[in-house]
């Protein structure tokens, strides 16, 4: 065992333990089970190790300038920072996360994730350089690690760099998932089908449109989330506590975000207006508005399929994969588990919204102290996206199987085909040709040779799916229709 000493007293720690007393004390305070992100774990890596080598560029140009001459200002040795350096390349890799113990749920505006970061830090540079872990009259979690840095840029700014890396892979997933169904829509465009209105029958139409709605949908969703990356690529970093740069060297400030968007090549930005980027928090706002929406998209979708695939439809056209056993009591019972995760995901992102549209309204005068769940629920909206985008795709959409000819079957069978027939027959002479195919389960030909009402060539001309489906109608056309 080791004891480690802090403003407020002393406590054990596991000898060999990377982590230190204040990561002990967080964990120890908010007894959640939620676990923290490993992403923005990893972010902080990237924005640490920016930070030494902002700090080494520093001192060498301290060093450049003054030469000799006394000088007040103390510096850190280069080879304490070369151990931070590797020791954060560490994090950024992901390495050590079992070291992390600070848990999703938490007070404060993310010290503890820092602190619990800069503990693993100076512990691995502390072996790096022969000493022990907690042996930190040679290299300190806040003195060394925490160099030029607060938790109020560090924290914030290492969340966008992982919700940039997720909005990448979801917009990668939104646009799998488009594609497979643009593809569904190009074999599927001629497969006639009942176009329903309020869960009722109403006009034809087709499986193609109606797999164009989805499509279109999916591409606004990805070019929204594309836009994301400009609405979070303005960074605090730099800032210090609140923004004003107080204890930070201004050569530190202007290198730091020049190191870091080269080390991650991501078009991070400084702002303008530091203080601004530490105390709002509204572009989390946006980008989780543009992931609602997406969420919105596919509840849509996948409510869509289900239905049009269950047995409530005694007309099934469309089936979707059998992907496993829906009962533990009910031979060969099959459920819609894909269509009922992508829901579960969407209305789980829309309480992410919630949560995070409350909790930035919560920022109070220069800093948001929410900024840790906040950051939880957005991270979290984006994986959970990616993985119903990913399902949906592999799960359901590739597996979808249409029966074109039974969907043109019961269309021609459907009352709603009348409609089609206003032009040259009038409302009430079509729903006269309407209710008797209802009387007497009729197709609309058979009902129409019934009555005698349209030409039969001319009836076929009009239920034929090049004229069932196209936009409109023209005078031209309207004029043969009465020749």
């Amino acid at each position: 065992m080791r004891q480690e000493t802090d403003i407020i007293g002393t406590l054990e720690l596991d000898a060999k333990a990377f982590y230190g007393i204040h990561s002990l004390r967080a964990r120890l305070n908010f007894p959640d089970t939620t676990p923290f992100h490993a992403e923005w774990y990893q972010a902080v890596g990237s924005v640490k190790k920016a930070c030494y080598q902002s700090a080494i560029n520093f001192f060498a140009a301290l060093d450049k300038t003054c030469g000799e001459r006394p000088r007040t200002f103390r510096k850190t040795d280069p080879s304490v920072l070369y151990a931070l350096l590797d020791a954060a390349a560490e994090i950024e890799q992901g390495q050590h996360f079992d070291a992390f113990i600070v848990p999703a749920v938490q007070g404060g505006a993310g010290t503890s994730i820092n602190m619990n970061v800069n503990e693993i830090i100076a512990n691995l540079a502390l072996l790096k350089t022969g000493h022990k872990p907690g042996d930190y009259g040679v290299i300190d979690p806040i003195e060394h690690a925490n160099l030029f840095q607060s938790t109020n840029d560090v924290i914030p700014t290492a969340l966008k760099i992982a919700s940039m890396r997720l909005l990448n892979t979801l917009e990668e997933k939104i646009n799998e998932l488009r594609a497979s169904i643009e593809s569904k829509e190009k074999l599927a465009a001629n497969a006639l089908r009942i176009g329903y209105t309020q869960m009722q029958e109403a006009v034809p139409s087709s499986y193609g449109r109606l797999f164009s709605t989805y499509n279109d949908a999916l591409s606004r969703d990805w070019w929204r989330v594309s836009k994301c990356l400009e609405r979070i690529k303005v960074i605090n970093l730099g800032g210090s506590a609140i923004g004003t740069g107080l204890t930070v060297p201004r050569f530190f400030m202007r290198e730091v975000v020049v190191v870091l968007r080269q080390n991650t090549q991501l078009p991070l930005t400084r702002a303008e207006n530091l203080q601004d980027a530490t105390a709002n928090l509204d572009s989390l706002v946006e980008v989780h508005a543009t992931l609602k929406a997406h969420a919105v998209n596919l509840e849509k979708i996948a409510s869509d399929i289900r239905l049009l695939a269950s047995d409530l439809v005694n007309k099934k056209e469309l089936s979707i994969p059998s992907k496993q056993a829906g009962s533990s009591i009910m031979p060969g019972k099959i459920n819609p588990v894909i269509p009922e995760f992508v829901i579960s995901v969407a209305h789980k992102v829309y309480s992410n919204d919630m949560l995070i549209s409350a909790l930035c309204g919560q920022g109070c005068l220069d800093l948001n102290a929410y900024l840790p769940l906040i950051g939880h629920a957005l991270l979290d909206s984006l994986k959970l996206l990616s993985a119903a985008d990913q399902t949906l795709n592999k799960n359901l959409i590739c597996g979808l199987s249409l029966d074109a000819a039974a969907a043109s079957r019961h269309l021609f069978h459907s009352p709603a085909v009348t409609t089609a027939l206003l032009p040259v027959s009038g409302y009430n002479k079509a729903a006269e040709l309407a209710k008797l195919m209802q009387a007497k389960g009729l197709s609309i030909i058979e009902a129409n040779a019934e009555l005698k009402m349209l030409d039969p060539v001319k009836l076929a001309k009009k239920l034929d799916p090049a004229s069932l489906l196209q936009e409109g109608y023209s005078v031209k056309e309207l004029l043969e229709d009465y020749e």
